[in-house]
């Protein structure tokens, strides 16, 4: 798929649809309203202040340590126009996450909001502009810089790792234009519209909302902390047009009752992405929002944002009816090529990631053109497969007719290794087992995931040395990892249960930790 004139890279779509809009908002955010053309003179004053930090020499990658603020949005913008890569660092993560992302990053600078509830990462500049600061920051134009590239870097996230240590995955401009090419028509936002930003700027579906709405001319309203915890009510005193987020937060919803018949007139296009749709979520949802398109979306961050999605028929008597309750994820994306290895979904094409930062982490994570095993010794090119780790089936006959090509819609049928789904976060148990072991007194750790009404939480059991208590190691975890990684429920045992082959035995450790689900006798 060609990329449209003049939107070659990330800052692109914004910069277009400013020069077209300028009058326009752009950003609500704290109670206050930027248009396109405050917001992007908001961004070059960010930007030059960046380039004084670093006596005018342009930096290479730039953290973006800031929260739901308008420094956070313009920050981000800055970083992109000085052509620099955003490296998002969590405002809420402990100061060793973020002081290790800095690190592996290699950052030239980090731009803060001020709102970080730990420390900033040392050893590298600092830029701190709040936002009372932010209009009163002196206007003076950008030098002259060099363009960025299609091929270099636009963002670089960090998801959790299965070895302990977050692994970097870089996005380049032309994977992400590739996406937005495809988003922004899908999305049908436009003037007019006004659009939910849900995510944080760590997790990458906030590339989504930022930029089908910057790129279409409509409005991003960002919520409050507060705000995420009644959407129906946020929705209506914002009269929100488009909304994304995690499913868990249809199930908050319903825990609240708050999801009654068309309590959300306004809403024309719901999109839900991170964690498998039910049927029955997906249900609540088209009630209370009658007239709103839903779409299902999937996607590792690796693919950048979504790789396919599925789009509900307006009547739900003509849903299909997957075996397992939920969602098809759908076909892929333009410029995108599947490939079926023993159930494990593979992809290729425009928007797959060009490698992990850290080389090592591609080993096993990559098939060779022809669907042999990747060797690691050679070089990744567009031609290889992506190995996702998810497994994926064509919806069955029985349960929807087919697509006008004969094609079927993927339906999700889980992971093949120990990598789970948190509130939408990627989590690797084994990076939450090994932040475990290395505490002080406990020998060894295991992680399982629970559903619960409110998604998918964590609980662990731990061996250790007396004295060793679960509130301490979980005060512990709180300094070493996010808060979405931290198991709900620690629980000390005298030994981890083992199968035949010496592992740990995962189901039978299931049925001693507490909540564990009703069996059959």
């Amino acid at each position: 798929m060609s990329i449209p004139a003049a939107r070659h890279t990330l800052y692109d779509w914004f910069a277009a649809t400013a020069a077209a809009h300028p009058d326009r908002p752009a950003l609500e955010t704290g109670g206050s309203t930027l248009t396109y053309a405050r917001l992007a003179a908001r961004a070059d004053a960010l930007a030059v202040a960046l380039l004084d930090r670093l006596d005018g020499t342009p930096p290479r990658r730039v953290g973006l340590l800031a929260g739901r603020t308008a420094v956070a949005y313009a920050g981000y913008l800055a970083v992109l126009r000085l052509g620099a890569t955003v490296v998002p660092l969590g405002p809420a993560f402990p100061a060793e996450r973020n002081a290790r992302i800095v690190r592996a990053a290699r950052l030239d600078a980090v731009l803060s909001d001020g709102t970080a509830a730990s420390p900033t990462p040392p050893g590298v500049p600092l830029v701190t502009r709040t936002d009372p600061e932010l209009p009163h920051l002196p206007a003076a134009p950008l030098p002259a810089l060099p363009a960025a590239l299609p091929e270099d870097l636009a963002y670089l996230l960090f998801t959790s790792g299965s070895t302990g240590v977050p692994k970097g995955v870089p996005i380049q401009h032309r994977n992400v234009c590739a996406y937005l090419t495809h988003a922004v028509p899908r999305a049908a936002a436009g003037p007019g519209a006004r659009c939910a930003q849900t995510f944080d700027l760590t997790f990458d579906p906030s590339v989504h909302d930022m930029f089908t709405t910057w790129g279409s001319g409509a409005t991003l309203v960002v919520p409050s902390r507060d705000d995420l915890l009644a959407p129906v009510r946020f929705v209506n005193r914002h009269a929100l047009t488009h909304w994304n987020s995690v499913p868990s937060v249809i199930s908050l919803a319903r825990r609240f009752r708050a999801l009654k018949p068309d309590s959300m007139p306004t809403l024309r296009h719901s999109m839900f992405c991170g964690e498998p749709l039910t049927l029955q979520q997906a249900a609540a949802w088209h009630r209370a929002a009658p007239h709103s398109r839903l779409e299902n979306a999937y996607g590792p961050t690796e693919l950048t944002v979504t790789c396919t999605a599925y789009r509900l028929p307006p009547d739900p008597a003509h849903w299909p009816t997957p075996a397992n309750g939920t969602v098809p994820i759908g076909a892929p994306y333009p410029g995108l090529q599947l490939l079926d290895h023993d159930g494990e979904l593979c992809v290729r094409g425009a928007q797959r990631f060009p490698g992990y930062l850290d080389p090592a982490d591609n080993t096993g994570r990559f098939l060779a053109p022809d669907g042999s095993p990747y060797d690691p010794a050679t070089p990744l090119t567009d031609d290889h497969w992506y190995r996702t780790g998810d497994r994926v089936t064509a919806l069955d006959a029985s349960a929807a007719p087919a697509a006008g090509d004969g094609s079927r819609p993927l339906v999700h049928l889980g992971r093949g290794d120990q990598q789970v789904q948190v509130h939408g976060y990627r989590v690797e148990l084994g990076e939450v087992e090994a932040a475990l072991r290395a505490l002080p007194g406990v020998r060894d750790a295991a992680v399982l995931p629970r559903s619960t009404p409110g998604g998918v939480e964590l609980t662990a059991a731990y061996t250790g040395t007396p004295g060793t208590t679960a509130d301490g190691l979980r005060a512990a975890l709180r300094d070493r990892l996010p808060g979405y990684m931290v198991p709900a429920t620690l629980t000390a045992l005298h030994a981890l249960p083992l199968n035949a082959n010496g592992k740990t035995d995962r189901a039978a450790l299931d049925a001693l930790l507490p909540g564990a689900p009703d069996r059959a006798p």
